[in-house]
């Protein structure tokens, strides 16, 4: 009961960074029906963007301040980010098979990869000075790395801030209403082309910051960028439109992603916790193809 508990508990604090990057996931294929490939490479240059900050601006002031004003300039930067990568690749791709579109990230993702080797070092970096005490708290038997406590507590900020926009600003009823019927959207004067741009900038800024939050559990290199496409059996188990089943569907695979590390590692060492996600998602969809919350399609003959 001690392992489970550990095991459940770390999961839940881990599951809700891969909810933030989901999120920004769900928001682009809900507005434009496109499956984001390039999401890994996002979560992957908000984390060095925040490195590179939480770097400079360290020498300046305190520790944890320098670490909260790189999140937040992280956050501005991936917004405009955002918007400049729909202006520049997508914008010309609205009204074109969704396939298409697809592979445009497809191709993003690569260029974002050559990025990113090409500015940053790709070996594996720390956050230095260390931003979370190395001490682990103890709550009845359940040893909890700070670095997780804070990532979560962190994370469920930033999720009720993007979900509190997306259901009560005008913007987020913008998004909405697009997602739900276009041409009702575009029939009241709301610009499909900035709903695109807006979902691409909060999915900027959610990959962003889910990646410097990963980045401090496990150090920063190429592999948050695998982690970030590990989101993505979290978005089709909520449902692939759906806000509360991607927060639901992340925290749910970061479970199952330490139980079945936990317990199975030791019968089939190398790998286990990295493809059970993949291996749940693929035996879910063959009895609920929409995932829990997913908009069902009906069509009518």
């Amino acid at each position: 009961m001690d392992l489970f508990l550990q095991l459940f508990t770390t999961g839940i604090m881990l599951g809700s960074i891969y909810a933030l990057v989901a999120l920004g996931w769900t928001l682009i294929y809900k507005c434009s029906g496109v499956l984001n490939l390039a999401m890994g490479e996002l979560t992957l240059i908000g984390a060095y963007v925040c490195l590179t900050l939480y770097r400079w601006l360290n020498p300046h002031m305190a520790l944890n301040l320098a670490f909260i004003m790189a999140i937040l300039f992280t956050l501005v930067i991936g917004a405009i980010l955002g918007l400049l990568t729909e202006h520049a690749f997508l914008r010309k791709m609205i009204g074109e098979p969704v396939l298409s579109v697809i592979m445009v990230t497809v191709g993003l993702s690569f260029f974002f990869k050559g990025t990113i080797f090409i500015i940053w070092n790709p070996d594996t970096q720390i956050f230095t000075p260390r931003i979370f005490p190395l001490k682990p708290l103890l709550i009845g038997n359940v040893v909890i790395g700070q670095v997780y406590l804070w990532s979560f507590i962190a994370a469920i900020i930033l999720l009720v801030v993007f979900v509190s926009f997306f259901k009560y600003t005008r913007w987020g009823l913008s998004m909405q209403a697009t997602a739900d019927d276009e041409m009702a959207a575009l029939s009241l004067g709301v610009s499909a082309k900035f709903v695109y741009a807006l979902a691409w900038a909060i999915a900027f800024m959610a990959a962003g910051v889910g990646g410097t939050l990963l980045g401090n559990i496990n150090g920063l290199n190429y592999s948050v960028g695998l982690l970030g496409l590990l989101v993505l059996p979290a978005v089709v188990l909520g449902g692939l439109n759906s806000v509360p089943g991607a927060i639901a569907g992340g925290l749910i695979i970061g479970v199952l992603q330490n139980l079945t590390g936990g317990y199975l590692d030791r019968f089939f060492p190398g790998g286990v916790k990295e493809v059970a996600p993949f291996a749940i998602m693929v035996i879910f969809l063959l009895f609920k193809p929409y995932g829990i919350w997913g908009w069902e399609r009906i069509e009518r003959v």
